[in-house]
């Protein structure tokens, strides 16, 4: 990998977890089955979506901290981090770049995809 590879994984690894976590800069979007778990399961939810760290090889090779598969309360659970451009009409053109790109947090029960 070079350098400038490394740094602009490392810059979207960033911008992705700081989005994450406070989910500020970007969109949510809950599947049906996720909106249906009622307002406390949510919450739980949303808190280890926010709280997650335990990022390796396995689960996220091209190590940006983009995708998860959680378990809370006996459920299977994935989010993704998907960029658009500012408008949401097409893919961003450059990821690490947030004033080029608006961010997508897709949620969803692991039976939904």
């Amino acid at each position: 990998m070079t350098d400038d590879t490394q740094q602009r994984t490392e810059t979207i690894r960033r911008l992705n977890d700081r989005f994450r976590r406070t989910f500020e800069g970007g969109r949510i979007v809950m599947t049906a089955g996720v909106q249906a778990i009622g307002p406390d399961r949510l919450r739980g939810l949303l808190h280890q979506v926010r709280t997650f760290d335990s990022f390796d090889e396995s689960n996220d090779p091209h190590g940006e901290h983009d995708f998860c598969a959680l378990v809370v309360e006996g459920e299977k659970y994935f989010w993704k981090i998907d960029y658009f451009d500012r408008r949401l009409e097409y893919g961003s053109e450059d990821p690490a770049d947030p004033q080029r790109t608006t961010r997508v947090l897709t949620l969803m029960r692991a039976d939904e995809y």
